[in-house]
């Protein structure tokens, strides 16, 4: 394959995994080098400027950790959404091209289909069907106020985490040495020699 080149990637379109979406879903298309900062803003920019009431994302091969990461992010920011996950295989086409120019003959491209792994997560304000395979409920909110303080009225925010001791602190301190005055009246001391 080191006389090879690919010149060209396509994936196969396939439907929405989920039944009876809403007219306005957006569906976020996660790349392996999609920036999870743009695609948050467009998605919350979704959510709450535009009033969306679903929105799904999908990702294959290698997107599929930034997928999940972009899911969780919004669960956490937005909080009270229902979740349905599916898993599925998807088909990748890549087209090879021959750069080796010893051979007399026109150029060859060889052609690869790849099954890939893809995943669609469909987020959704209103309540989804609980029986469906791959649901997950709201998370509870931990009995955090919209101010972000606990029931006991303490802030939760900027709270920082304890470090472990440094490993100065796990060393036994220097044992000091007491030199009795006897000695240290003589005039002599350690390193000198009369």
């Amino acid at each position: 394959m080191e006389n090879f080149r690919k010149v060209r990637t396509s994936e196969e379109e396939m439907p929405l995994p989920f039944l009876d979406l809403s007219p306005d879903v957006v569906e976020m298309k996660v790349k392996e080098g999609s920036k999870i900062r743009n695609l948050m803003n467009f998605a919350m920019a979704q959510m709450e400027l535009k009033g969306s009431r679903q929105i799904i994302f999908s990702g294959c091969g290698r997107a599929i950790t930034k997928t999940i990461t972009c899911v969780e992010i919004m669960k956490r920011k937005l909080g009270g959404l229902h979740q349905v996950t599916k898993v599925r295989y998807k088909t990748v086409l890549e087209v090879w091209e021959n750069q080796d120019l010893l051979s007399a003959g026109p150029a060859q491209n060889l052609t690869v289909h790849k099954n890939v792994p893809s995943i669609c997560i469909l987020l959704s304000r209103d309540p989804l069907d609980p029986n469906q395979t791959g649901y997950q409920p709201p998370e509870p909110q931990h009995g955090l106020s919209e101010a972000g303080t606990d029931a006991s009225g303490s802030s939760t925010k900027g709270l920082k985490r304890l470090l472990p001791p440094s490993h100065e602190e796990l060393l036994p301190k220097k044992l000091q040495v007491q030199v009795p005055d006897s000695l240290r009246g003589s005039g002599t001391t350690a390193g000198q020699l009369d």
